[in-house]
């Protein structure tokens, strides 16, 4: 299992593994799933980001559907959308309030949720 993640809508702040930061994930029900210490793996409050994904365009709770979703992968098995942006979804929101919901994918994190001290050399 790879680790990945992303930014806080309502901050733009980084989703960092391993740091003590509250995260709530929201669906377009009202619903939040409340994060203390992300882990790098999209489970915010015990629910998959790409489960949830899934169930909220219509194809119930399964995490390799909304991964594809995300990615608009093809019957062939090409990238549509290679930053897993599909514009034609309703996303999970990432955000630091547990009412805050967009709708729009969160941006991606291109350190993947590592530290910032990861990268650096000594």
């Amino acid at each position: 299992m790879g680790q990945f993640s992303w930014h806080c809508q309502d901050t733009g702040e980084r989703i960092i593994a391993g740091e003590n930061k509250t995260v709530y994930m929201t669906d377009d029900k009202g619903h939040a799933w409340k994060e203390e210490c992300y882990k790098g793996y999209g489970v915010f409050g015990g629910k998959d980001f790409y489960e949830l994904l899934a169930e909220m365009n219509g194809k119930g709770p399964d995490r390799i559907a909304g991964i594809d979703l995300a990615f608009g992968i093809t019957p062939d098995g090409c990238y549509q959308y290679p930053n897993a942006d599909n514009p034609n979804l309703c996303y999970p929101s990432l955000a630091t309030e547990p009412r805050f919901f967009h709708g729009k994918q969160p941006e991606i994190d291109m350190k993947q949720g590592f530290p910032d001290d990861w990268f650096n050399e000594e």
